[in-house]
């Protein structure tokens, strides 16, 4: 499993799927056109969703720390 994984702030997401178009391992989904979500288990922490978000909202977090 990846060291890290893609979190988006959902509450300032503007829908666009840069992100989910840009995804290699087809782990983001615009839910309901409302914010993007991330599924954990695919996500393979490789950045280029949160380098193609134009609201600079999706950051890569270390799974480590989130299971601490």
């Amino acid at each position: 499993m990846a060291k890290r994984y893609a979190a988006v702030r959902q509450k300032d997401c503007v829908s666009c799927g840069a992100c989910q178009a840009v995804c290699p391992k087809s782990a983001i989904a615009v839910w309901k056109g409302c914010f993007a979500k991330v599924d954990k288990e695919l996500c393979i922490g490789c950045g280029l969703c949160a380098k193609a978000c134009p609201a600079n909202v999706i950051t890569l977090l270390d799974r480590e720390a989130a299971q601490a």
